[in-house]
């Protein structure tokens, strides 16, 4: 199986050293559920693109700083690419702005979430069960770190995942699967991106995500999902 990765940010130079980049991260947590898969990277912030959807069997979508609804060019090509993924029938998972652009250009909407940031790890409880996810979890915890969320996913999507912080966690429209969580993401990250806007979040979020970091995270089982996802399972 060729996955693309389909980058929309990178990871500050200061820190790619001890975390390296986002494709990176999604290769290692990916490979760890199946080592065989090949991967080919586009930087899509670039305009780097495959030539036809088909290039690869299934696609990620990474994380950004950037609002999917941010007026740049490259968010508006990435989003037409994603409505061609999605006439094109290629499964295409989307984490964080993945997920939140595969709900905004296809129906649904993302906007700024009324309870602020969210950072550190959270925990979303499995509201619907689907093939792809085995093993079978009651709750999922993981690394989140948005200040946008999916307020409302495309008629005929289902809620997969949510919580009271988060009520569209996780989404499935057909060959799309959207996660707010970053499986990719260690705590290690979380906490110097923490570091990083302390003074944004404020002090009382900055330190609830902070000690939330001792939480177990249920990041290889979310990466197997993700490789059974985009295996058609």
């Amino acid at each position: 199986m060729i996955i693309g990765i389909l980058q929309a940010d990178s990871v500050l130079p200061q820190y790619q050293g001890v975390h390296g980049d986002y494709p990176s991260m999604f290769m290692k947590l990916l490979s760890r559920a199946d080592p065989d898969i090949r991967y080919r990277h586009y930087d899509v912030e670039a305009g780097k693109y495959p030539d036809q959807p088909g290039d690869c069997d299934g696609y990620v979508i990474t994380g950004s700083k950037k609002s999917v609804y941010d007026d740049e060019p490259w968010i508006h090509n990435l989003g037409d690419f994603v409505r061609a993924l999605h006439e094109s029938g290629i499964r295409t998972v989307g984490v964080c702005f993945g997920h939140q652009l595969m709900a905004h250009v296809l129906g649904g909407n993302t906007g700024h979430a009324g309870a602020g940031w969210g950072v550190g790890v959270h925990e979303h409880n499995v509201v619907a069960r689907d093939d792809f996810m085995d093993p079978e979890l009651a709750s999922i915890n993981l690394v989140v770190s948005h200040k946008d969320q999916v307020t409302h996913i495309p008629e005929g999507a289902e809620v997969l995942a949510s919580s009271e912080f988060c009520p569209m966690a996780m989404f499935r429209y057909g060959d799309m699967l959207g996660l707010q969580g970053h499986p990719e993401f260690g705590t290690g990250y979380s906490k110097d991106l923490m570091d990083m806007r302390r003074e944004t979040l404020g002090e009382r979020t900055y330190r609830d995500g902070v000690s939330s970091l001792t939480r177990n995270l249920d990041v290889d089982a979310v990466g197997r999902w993700i490789v059974n996802f985009l295996a058609g399972v």
